[in-house]
């Protein structure tokens, strides 16, 4: 049976790390700091999971001394500019994202995020996209601030689960990412990984199913809500 599906955000629901990236960088620029994340050293940070987590790897890597005063200084910035970038529509849904959303809502299903990233840039994203608070758009949602451990640590996803009330067994995780693949496998679910442009090159072979997109065809117990909807 399943009777909620939980998404994660950034790469699953929209391809946003580009539009991230950016905003890191002007917010970077903005307090003097000579770094820009290219492609190649994103990706790689990518492996750090969360916005101030990232920030205070690369201090680390490149010896830089931030406090911790700084790093939220700038990760605030970073967070206003990347909603205002976002709602511009920079960070459109991935394909099939949108339709099987709607889809387990006229099926009945509930829906939760389970994320890294922190409530606001979920907000602006939900917003933008589907035009409606994500508060209306989801039942649940967990974010990365929220919790002691980010992924690949489960804690946003047991999170998720008691604020749903439902066992794992009831509920399929949306992913992306390695790290996101392995929190959700650790709370007991089943998964269903989309690759995004900075994962692509993942091994996902813990994920129950792996798919380009959410286009289809479907996995069986997707394929069925949509057919219920």
């Amino acid at each position: 049976m399943t009777a909620a599906l939980i998404w994660d955000v950034d790469g699953t629901l929209s391809e946003t790390e580009e539009t991230h990236r950016a905003a890191f960088n002007a917010a970077f620029a903005e307090v003097g700091l000579d770094w820009h994340w290219d492609r190649a050293i994103y990706r790689r940070l990518l492996h750090v999971t969360g916005g101030k987590e990232r920030i205070g790897a690369y201090a680390a890597e490149t010896g830089t001394v931030l406090d911790g005063d700084a790093i939220s200084h700038i990760h605030l910035d970073k967070t206003r500019r990347y909603g205002k970038m976002v709602e511009a529509g920079q960070a459109p849904l991935r394909p099939g994202v949108a339709p099987l959303i709607e889809a387990a809502r006229r099926a009945g299903l509930r829906q939760a995020i389970a994320t890294t990233t922190s409530r606001p840039n979920v907000d602006a994203l939900i917003a933008a996209s589907l035009g409606r608070p994500a508060s209306e758009v989801f039942d649940v949602i967990a974010a990365g601030d929220e919790v002691a451990a980010k992924k690949p640590a489960p804690d946003v996803y047991l999170l998720a689960l008691e604020r749903l009330g439902l066992p794992a067994g009831d509920c399929i995780a949306l992913e992306d990412s390695l790290p996101g693949l392995a929190a959700a496998r650790a709370a007991g679910l089943r998964v269903l990984v989309t690759p995004s442009a900075y994962t692509d090159d993942g091994d996902f072979g813990m994920a129950d199913w792996v798919l380009d997109d959410l286009t289809g065809p479907l996995p069986p117990p997707l394929a069925g809500i949509l057919a219920r909807a």
